[in-house]
């Protein structure tokens, strides 16, 4: 019986276009088969060369908020009972006003917000 699991790194576009295809081809395989294990192993392959060619930035802090305000309903006066007031919680949404270190510190404990997004450089509005 041969094999076909001959897989070599991911070096360039069309070496990833093809393998986006076998894995799809592969994606009903049932657990614990050959067909399984190659997709498996393709998916790592297809991963990695993707992180290396197509890069997605975490967001800055104030994008971070925004989205987590959406995800979650949460209105400006909600917003203001974390960073200490309704106002500042405009001013920091509207990029007029710096996060403190307490701000910082309670939007990650109570919205779940990772420390390296909140601590980040963003642009004020001038």
């Amino acid at each position: 019986m041969e094999s076909k699991m001959q897989i070599k790194p991911i070096r360039s576009q069309s070496e990833y276009q093809l393998a986006l295809q076998e894995l799809y081809q592969l994606m009903d395989a049932p657990t614990g088969s050959d067909d399984f294990d190659r997709a498996e192993l393709l998916s790592i392959l297809i991963e990695k060369y993707e992180e290396e060619h197509f890069p997605i930035e975490d967001p800055d802090p104030i994008e971070a908020i925004k989205y987590l305000m959406n995800e979650l309903d949460m209105n400006q006066t909600q917003l203001g009972e974390i960073v200490g007031g309704k106002s500042k919680a405009s001013l920091i949404l509207n990029r007029k006003r710096a996060l403190s270190i307490t701000m910082i510190r309670n939007l990650n404990e109570k919205l779940k917000i990772p420390l390296e997004i909140l601590v980040r450089d963003y642009p004020l509005a001038t």
